[in-house]
């Protein structure tokens, strides 16, 4: 009964293996818990000072650029200098604009134009966060943990997506913005007390500054490689498409259930929460583009389903099925981008990553935005979802290799592992595996 059980159950192995990867694991779950918080607060407050969904999907273009941007330049900035370093500024950054919110949700009349500042301010650092971040976890998880550390951090996230939205709707219905956003504030207050911990993960002596030189190399390499090419199209594909958060407060109105708000927006994480107690599974899968596949399909059909419709006990039920299909196709992504890029190119890679999964969800949002003032917000929705599913099919067509993907038998899977064996076993170099033991380190690998 035990090891049936043990089977579904989520692999602890990363946690295990890296002191890094449990501070991480849990900066993170403060950070998210406190961003979803934010994540309601801010397109509300925009709703509430304007009643246009045009207007609350401009977040979208406001971010887009600034994600763009910094994104691609963090990518080299993660390749140039100690990644440490850049999570730690990162995060100060966005503490600061939770607490310009703050005080500008204490004015009277709180005005419009910092809502989208901010907004476009949160893009920047996060798109000079994400890839130090993303590639940090490539360096001190051990290659065949890929998926169980996509997988634990997946539910990270979602245990504080699950309560931020929550908790969030009854701050901001009870107390009003101010507090919500002073929550923020504090969570990222918190993380970067948790950060001043990590150890340093300082670039490799030959590393390059940051050019735009080094942007297109890595740029090349991602072209270059199907696979590669294939995760970063079908995820924007899939949130271009169907991502309607940004019109959940009309649908709520549509559909008489202003109550339920909050609900919608942690709907997503709580199928996304599900796979991920249960991912255990996942760590013995070979043919990771099948996970981005049938996972993005799956959202696709799942969000047009809740748009279709009309009863709101059924909309989060296909909500929370898209977050399961999400994280499915989220968690084969992962792993192939940290079982297949080189480590000289891992930040740039991860720069074009952020670009990836973040774009899509900011055009989404204009999408979802214009489209609803055109058709109707339940329109918007379900039309979205079957776009999302049609445009996986004739991806698959184009990029056949996505789906033969196997990381036992792909190439550069295969270096990546041998190189990842090779700087572990240089002198004075410490194994991830060993950080269980109390070494403190994550090891130079």
């Amino acid at each position: 009964m035990f090891s049936k059980l043990s089977a579904v159950l989520p692999d602890l192995a990363p946690w295990r293996a890296s002191r890094d990867f449990r501070l991480l694991w849990v900066q993170g779950l403060v950070t998210y818990f406190s961003g979803a918080t934010a994540m309601i607060a801010l397109p509300l407050q925009i709703k509430e000072l304007t009643g246009s969904p045009l207007a609350v999907g401009a977040m979208g273009a406001v971010e887009l650029v600034p994600l763009v941007v910094f994104g691609l330049y963090g990518g080299a900035l993660a390749d140039a200098v100690d990644r440490r370093k850049v999570i730690l500024g990162t995060e100060a950054g966005l503490g600061l604009l939770a607490l310009l919110l703050f005080l500008n949700a204490l004015l009277p009349e709180p005005m419009l134009w910092p809502l989208y500042v901010v907004a476009a301010g949160v893009s920047a650092l996060a798109g000079l966060q994400r890839p130090a971040l993303d590639s940090l976890f490539a360096r001190i998880v051990p290659h065949e943990h890929q998926t169980a550390a996509a997988a634990l951090n997946s539910l990270r996230w979602q245990l504080g997506a699950v309560a931020g939205p929550a908790i969030a709707g009854l701050v901001v219905a009870y107390a009003g913005h101010a507090p919500a956003y002073a929550l923020t504030a504090a969570g990222f207050a918190l993380s970067v007390l948790l950060c001043r911990r990590l150890s340093p993960a300082p670039p490799a002596h030959d590393a390059e500054k940051p050019s735009l030189r080094g942007i297109a190399e890595g740029a090349r390499y991602a072209w270059s490689r199907p696979v590669l090419l294939g995760t970063y199209a079908v995820d924007l594909a899939a949130m271009f498409f169907a991502f309607p958060n940004t019109i959940f407060p009309f649908l709520a109105d549509e559909l008489d259930a202003d109550w339920a708000l909050g609900l919608m927006y942690a709907a997503g994480s709580v199928g996304s929460l599900v796979l991920g107690l249960t991912s255990g599974w996942t760590s013995r899968v070979r043919r990771h583009g099948l996970l981005v596949v049938f996972g993005a399909a799956g959202w696709g059909v799942a969000i047009a389903a809740a748009g279709w419709f009309g009863n709101i006990w059924l909309v989060l039920l296909c909500l929370a099925c898209a977050g399961a299909g999400d994280m499915l196709s989220g968690l084969g992504r992962s792993t192939i981008w940290n079982q297949t890029v080189p480590e000289e190119l891992r930040g740039r890679l991860a720069g074009i990553e952020v670009l990836s999964y973040s774009v899509g969800p900011q055009l989404g949002q204009v999408r979802a935005g214009a489209m609803a003032g055109w058709t109707g917000t339940r329109a918007a929705v379900w039309s979205g979802g079957l776009a999302c599913v049609a445009s996986v099919g004739l991806l698959c067509l184009a990029l056949p290799k996505l789906l033969t993907y196997d990381s036992e038998t792909d190439e550069d899977s295969l270096a990546r592992r041998a190189a990842q064996r090779d700087a572990a076993a240089r002198p004075g170099a410490i194994p991830p595996a060993q950080d269980a033991a109390g070494s403190g380190t994550t090891g130079a690998v």
